[in-house]
């Protein structure tokens, strides 16, 4: 039964074995066997590793200083003219795979209910309404996310035509499609495909904050738009830590009062997900004000 907002997600985060297990409910084991299988095993264990949370913290725990450096393709992708400075710095930064991370309850990926990635309307990046039989729009301060995904395995250049799954609870704390009086809206959740940068950008609006949990945003990488909307094969599951003090501006605007309540009870350090390592690979860089809105990055190395 969902909760108040004030209160915990039942469930909420148990870790990448429980994700797993629901997965291979939705998605046959065939897509993670047979043509293809150590890439999809490595994506859901980074480094080849068992799928629990402690070998993803090894994984990532890599530094960055020892990572290796970007290959010729990598250094010609950022000279292209194409290529933005955000892609060039991305690919600069380049070596340490985003952390695998659990993928929560409220998916909406068909893993564990409701499948939003089938319906008509999902590939869009305006996910502040509804679509489909609901139009209502979820209020609060506006934010932009952009991802840039990078390919680890081909020096890092730019994951061109792979889609991302986005979605993230409401200014209260809470998740369409699963919470009480939200089970018919589908908004702040949608699909994107990467450009020939890497790059997808979501507009939506500041998540709130629920008690247990850092204020984040949820999201899976797959290798194609046509595996996005059929709910396919995963290449990775993660999400976007906020910024402290973006969150303290935010949550001090009307709106987001239950959110200012819960967002001191945790921590980066406290919280069940980004714990481990402050979400050192996951903290966006946030830009911008209440009254301009926000944007948000984060490079996605897979």
């Amino acid at each position: 039964m969902p909760q108040p907002p004030h209160e915990p997600h039942p469930n909420h985060d148990r870790g990448l074995e429980f994700d797993l297990s629901t997965l291979i409910s939705r998605r046959s084991l065939g897509m993670f066997l047979g043509a293809g299988t150590a890439a999809a095993l490595a994506a859901c264990s980074p480094g080849g590793t068992s799928g629990t949370r402690g070998s993803s913290t090894s994984a990532a725990g890599t530094s960055a200083a020892t990572a290796p450096a970007p290959s010729a393709a990598a250094a010609a992708a950022s000279a292209s003219a194409s290529a933005t400075p955000t892609l060039t710095r991305a690919i600069a930064e380049c070596g340490v795979e985003i952390p695998q991370e659990t993928a929560g309850p409220y998916p909406g990926d068909g893993s564990n209910g409701p499948n939003v990635l089938e319906a008509s309307g999902v590939v869009r990046q305006d996910i502040t309404s509804s679509f489909g039989t609901s139009t209502s729009t979820a209020e609060g301060v506006p934010l932009t996310v952009t991802l840039t995904l990078l390919d680890n395995a081909n020096g890092c250049t730019p994951l061109a035509g792979a889609a991302v799954y986005a979605w993230h609870c409401d200014r209260e704390g809470k998740y369409s499609m699963y919470d009480s009086g939200l089970q018919n809206e589908n908004y702040l959740r949608g699909v994107q495909e990467a450009d020939a940068n890497g790059q997808v950008t979501f507009k939506t609006i500041y998540p709130g904050a629920y008690n247990g949990r850092w204020p984040h945003i949820h999201f899976e990488v797959f290798e194609s738009m046509n595996n996005a909307t059929a709910a396919g094969q995963v290449l990775a599951v993660s999400q976007i830590a906020l910024t402290e003090a973006a969150c303290k501006q935010v949550y001090a605007s009307a709106g987001y009062e239950s959110s200012a309540q819960n967002f001191p009870r945790t921590t980066l350090k406290s919280d069940n997900v980004f714990g481990n390592d402050g979400g050192i690979y996951q903290l966006a860089t946030i830009t911008g004000s209440v009254a301009a809105g926000y944007a948000a990055g984060l490079n996605v190395t897979v």
